[in-house]
């Protein structure tokens, strides 16, 4: 009987970190891993206020890209950091962008509007600019420098080479 009870309880230890591993990353489907990546991919895309984006055009400035979702814990956390961000390094050059993965424009407006995101919010819903980025969770967080060339890629803004991309 005990040693039952032993096992029990090892698959209840081991079930109990299942939530644990998922919430380090919040998972984004059909995303295949590309350690080559090194040039951005260029893409273009809707903002919440309908204005066009295309990285391209950024070309010239440092841009820090935040992938993530509204229902994400660990993005919502991000925020007051990349708010932090955007106030300190947008006057020196650098374009802090928001890009909400595979939800509805509305929901993600309102999200923008409930948390005075003051950085540019663009809208991912088919998901395709996640795919060319590699995003398997959320959130990550790519740091390019002026030419476009990734620098890092993390899912927090720990450790993220701010002021060099800017030099």
């Amino acid at each position: 009987m005990r040693k039952y009870l032993n096992i029990v309880i090892v698959i209840l230890m081991i079930v109990s970190l299942i939530p644990v591993s998922v919430s380090w990353g919040q998972y984004i489907p059909n995303a295949p891993f590309k350690p080559e990546l090194t040039q951005a991919p260029d893409f273009t895309l809707k903002d919440v206020q309908g204005k066009t984006f295309r990285l391209s055009a950024q070309r010239g400035k440092p841009v820090l890209i935040f992938f993530g979702t509204t229902w994400c814990p660990g993005c919502r956390a991000e925020i007051p950091k990349y708010k932090e961000v955007h106030k300190t390094y947008s006057p020196r050059g650098m374009e802090v962008i928001y890009i909400n993965i595979m939800e509805p424009a509305k929901k993600v407006m309102r999200f923008a509007q409930s948390h005075s995101l003051p950085y540019r919010t663009l809208l991912d819903e088919d998901g395709s600019v996640g795919n060319a980025y590699s995003v398997i969770g959320v959130p990550m967080i790519i740091l390019l420098d002026k030419a476009g060339n990734i620098v890092k890629v993390a899912h927090s803004s720990k450790d993220m080479p701010l002021d060099k991309v800017l030099q």
